[in-house]
């Protein structure tokens, strides 16, 4: 499943939990790789990710948990 993260709407969010949270439902995203994505997505811009769609439901609920909007491009 591909999702497009749009913004973070937590007024003092978590950079360290939110990119821990993209390595751990991302596929193939490193650590550094998503400190990359959570700064790209705290500066409001989008990102765009692949999650396994066996994990699609814990990994919605952890971005709502972030408050990260998103949308499911497929």
């Amino acid at each position: 499943m591909k999702l497009n993260l749009l913004s973070c709407h937590a007024q003092r969010p978590d950079r360290r939990a939110i990119s821990q949270c993209i390595a751990e439902i991302s596929l193939k995203v490193n650590e550094s790789l998503s400190n990359e994505l959570t700064d790209i997505l705290l500066e409001g811009d989008a990102v765009i990710i692949n999650v396994e769609d066996k994990n699609s439901g814990s990994a919605l609920r952890a971005l709502r948990k972030h408050c990260i909007d998103y949308e499911i491009i497929e």
